[in-house]
């Protein structure tokens, strides 16, 4: 988390408890999500430069979803926490 500072500040009005719902969510293999790293859940956080990327849900491991990203010209495969992922609308 070094050199985040900026990149892992929460809004006032969001700090505080963490929301259970969003860590127990279930999202389907093949949905696209966005990384959104929530700096009140340290475990399961994707590196700080794949925030406010999108990509794509292609397997589970454990709790943690496997998730496929173009960086630059090659696909990028992260493992991160469901607590980092939300689902694109």
């Amino acid at each position: 988390m070094s050199k985040g500072r900026s990149v892992f500040r929460k809004h006032p009005r969001d700090r505080g408890q963490v929301s259970v719902a969003r860590s127990v969510q279930d999202i389907p293999i093949g949905s696209k999500v966005t990384i959104i790293i929530d700096s009140g859940i340290q475990g399961g956080q994707p590196h700080r430069r794949y925030q406010g990327r999108v990509g794509t849900i292609y397997g589970r491991m454990g709790r943690a979803y496997m998730v496929a990203l173009k960086d630059g010209g090659k696909i990028k495969k992260i493992i991160s926490g469901a607590e980092h992922l939300r689902l694109v609308r």
